[in-house]
């Protein structure tokens, strides 16, 4: 993670001592220990993102000091560059597990699977001449349900309806007339979208890519364009997760060229923002959420038209994004005031937009040294991190029980750290 942890420790202790700083006055404004702090400027304990991010920000160093922690990200060209996975294998058992595999179309014909499924399934009866608008209607309030399902189950169970779905509409597509066809196919590209976020909620990388990539070419086959766009914003959310800010940073904008439409352009540009963020750029990242807000204010869904795009749960999704960027630049405690505010605008029925934020306030709150306050708030959000099961979500839980630790003799922390230490269990089951 750190290509020269003596490095990073000589360049801490030239800043710290610039500042006029020792350190325990160093320890007490980023709350880690003077052991840990003295071990990571001697260059014997390499430092977390976290700190390095604190540091910087304490210091002043505007982004250069957390620039020499080098997160090595996950390399997406081996999953991009694998075309022949044109064919995924869904299997569903008598317990309610199931199980996806990609397989590549060679594969497939030797296994006989393609003889076996059309011979077990059939092509549907798709001869419906006055039934398309009902069809479509019922197919887009069927998609909504799914969504709102989506906020209180976890992801495992709701791909294979969703897969079921996609499928389901890019066949029923064949035997609809032009207008209808295209609304169906279009339609099928969401699903397929918000199927590729299941799989990365279950923590499959390259079933997301996989899926948003099949959402892109149906969304095409229907007449739409514009979500190849939006399928580099889930693309950046991807790598977003996998702490690679600049590749975050060149596929959110490319989403934001001028004849696209301005909610996408908006949610690239928020994008944009956590990866400069992850950066260190602070006034990189708030200009792109300057110019998200622009973009976003005044986007309204048309109540007959498609799907919206994006969380439908944050009233302001730019103040909470600012909020998440906050942290990640090292202000944990301004992170958690944004964030606090924001939390009270969520819906209580949005389960999964609660606990994905409310985790990541409870983290600022516990970087900022606020510990009993952050138990508190990790408490109510266990019962529901177990039940959306997020491998997202998780990361942050993580980095929280991380933090936790290192206050062993806390009452709080060592009344909540069980529970959460049972939930990360479950979550990564």
């Amino acid at each position: 993670m750190v290509q020269d942890p003596a490095g990073f420790g000589r360049e801490l202790r030239r800043r710290r001592l610039a500042a006029g700083l020792t350190l325990t006055g160093l320890s007490k404004l980023v709350h880690y220990s003077k052991g840990q702090l003295s071990k990571v400027e001697r260059g014997l304990k390499a430092p977390s993102r976290e700190l390095a991010r604190l540091c910087d920000n304490t210091l002043g160093a505007a982004g250069e000091l957390a620039a020499l922690v080098r997160i090595q990200p996950t390399s997406t060209e081996a999953t991009e560059a694998r075309n022949g996975e044109e064919v995924w294998l869904m299997a569903l058992s008598g317990d309610g597990q199931s199980w996806f595999q990609p397989l590549s179309r060679r594969q497939v014909m030797t296994m006989g699977v393609a003889s076996a499924a059309g011979m077990s399934i059939g092509r549907p009866d798709t001869s419906f001449p006055a039934g398309g608008t009902t069809l479509l209607g019922t197919s887009r309030t069927l998609f909504d349900n799914y969504r709102q399902l989506g906020q209180v189950a976890g992801p495992g169970a709701l791909l294979p309806a969703l897969i079921a779905q996609t499928h389901s509409l890019q066949e029923l597509s064949s035997g609809t007339g032009p207008r209808t066809r295209g609304g169906l196919l279009q339609l099928a590209s969401r699903y397929a979208e918000y199927a590729g976020w299941m799989m990365q909620e279950i923590g499959n990388d390259q079933g997301a890519l996989w899926w948003t990539r099949h959402a892109v070419d149906l969304a095409a086959a229907g007449g739409d364009r514009d979500l190849a766009a939006y399928g580099h914003v889930r693309h950046a959310l991807v790598t977003l997760y996998r702490d690679d800010a600049a590749q975050t940073i060149e596929l959110a904008r490319r989403a934001q060229k001028p004849m696209l439409p301005p909610r996408i352009r908006g949610l690239a540009a928020q994008r944009e923002a956590q990866g400069h963020a992850l950066a260190g750029d602070y006034d990189a990242c708030m200009r792109s959420l300057d110019r998200a807000r622009v973009l976003l204010t005044g986007v309204r869904s048309q109540p007959d038209g498609p799907p919206v795009i994006g969380t439908t749960n944050l009233p302001d999704p730019v103040g909470m994004i600012t909020g998440w960027c906050l942290y990640d630049l090292g202000r944990p405690r301004d992170a958690a005031e944004v964030m606090g505010k924001q939390m009270a605008h969520v819906p209580p029925h949005a389960l999964r937009t609660r606990v994905r934020y409310g985790m990541r306030r409870a983290l600022a709150h516990a970087m900022a040294g606020e510990i009993e306050h952050a138990c508190d708030l990790t408490g109510q959000l266990l019962g529901a991190a177990a039940t959306v099961s997020s491998a997202t979500i998780a990361q942050d839980m993580r980095a929280l029980a991380r933090t936790l630790s290192r206050h062993p003799r806390n009452v709080a922390v060592r009344r909540v750290a069980p529970e959460l230490g049972t939930a990360l269990q479950f979550v990564n089951s």
